[in-house]
């Protein structure tokens, strides 16, 4: 593996969950620290959820966060994981998207989704239960938007639009690299057989090596298919996502990191409890059982290099993106595991990547 690919083995993923609301001006700035960190340290993407009336995120418009983190970094790329599709106007988007693919010299990856969470659809006035339709053909309507500039005329059920010339482009062609989250093996084999990176929560066991197999076998059966979405992308990415905490002793990684996990805790489960849903997410309550199902490692350098690569190898992942901000770090705190990861845990864990 080239140190360009080996680079493209690692991402950051970001809730920028809060506390208090006064803090929340401090918080951008230090993620934009943290950026440019890893904009140095060769991290590949930056990938930020969008929420809403909740303390899990104090970034609902990832892309006003998007268009200040492209003024500060230079390389690593930059994309919302996920875009609401069913929130929005999706031509206002499309052209947003463009206007965030020239702020950044082409380094937007664009993640779609439709929302994990069916409350805060029904309180934003989103259809939670077509979800799945919304984001069909709002996707449908983005990649016409940003493929030809046009949109020859659109009748669904969720929009309508007649025939509208854009006038906007990305830089990218025909649009930026697509990314759509999966959990399960029907919607990963829908992702891979369009060559879309991906992203999952999963834990490292069985049932996640079943995903992406999965993923991997319709992304090598549709490949040579040009007119499948994301065909401008040779090798697709697998992704896992977890939460990572990094110090020199595992004592004072533990201490540190069970903290700041409490903390993120209640922020993830604020709008479910407030709904009387929180049981629901029960098993976040256990930082023992995260630990346990790899979706939350703590440690030392040595510790968090070998889950990471015990998790690549076992789940046949090509990609890891580590969420180094949750709860109530500190930027001190923050800044130490990730530069601890990027030096003592990138250069010595190599993903097979496929292609």
């Amino acid at each position: 593996m080239t140190d360009s690919n080996r680079d493209a083995a690692f991402g950051l993923f970001d809730w920028i969950d809060f506390g208090r609301p006064e803090e929340v001006g401090a918080q951008y700035r230090q993620r934009l620290r943290m950026l440019e960190y890893a904009d140095a340290a060769g991290f590949y993407c930056y990938h930020l959820a969008e929420h809403h009336l909740t303390t899990l995120s104090a970034a609902p418009s990832p892309g006003i966060f998007l268009a200040a983190a492209s003024q500060r970094t230079r390389r690593i790329r930059l994309g919302a994981l996920v875009f609401l599709l069913p929130l929005y106007h999706p031509v206002r988007l499309a052209q947003e998207i463009c206007m965030l693919d020239h702020l950044s010299g082409g380094r937007l990856d664009l993640g779609t989704g439709r929302g994990i969470s069916p409350i805060e659809l029904r309180l934003l006035g989103a259809d939670a239960e077509d979800s799945r339709g919304a984001h069909e053909e709002a996707l449908r309507i983005l990649i016409e938007v940003l493929s030809t500039g046009r949109l020859a005329g659109f009748e669904g059920k969720h929009f309508r639009y007649e025939p509208l010339d854009i006038v906007m482009r990305p830089v990218q062609r025909p649009y930026p690299p697509l990314w759509y989250p999966v959990i399960d093996i029907d919607r990963a084999r829908w992702a891979g057989s369009q060559g879309i990176n991906t992203m999952t929560l999963l834990g490292s066991g069985p049932d996640t090596r079943a995903v992406v197999d999965a993923y991997f076998e319709a992304w090598d059966k549709n490949r040579g298919d040009a007119h499948r979405l994301n065909a401008h992308v040779p090798a697709p990415k697998f992704g896992l996502m977890r939460q990572v905490y990094v110090a020199e002793d595992h004592e004072r990684a533990m201490r540190e990191a069970r903290a700041a996990y409490a903390a993120h805790r209640e922020r993830f489960l604020y709008l479910w409890a407030q709904h009387g849903q929180a049981e629901s997410h029960a098993y976040l309550k256990d930082i023992d059982l995260q630990l346990g199902s790899g979706g939350l490692l703590i440690g030392t350098p040595a510790e968090i290099r070998e889950q990471v690569a015990a998790q690549l190898d076992v789940t046949g992942a090509n990609y890891f993106a580590a969420n180094f901000t949750f709860g109530d770090l500190t930027d001190a705190q923050v800044m130490r595991s990730i530069a601890l990861f990027a030096e003592e845990v990138m250069p010595h864990v190599v993903p097979t990547v496929a292609g």
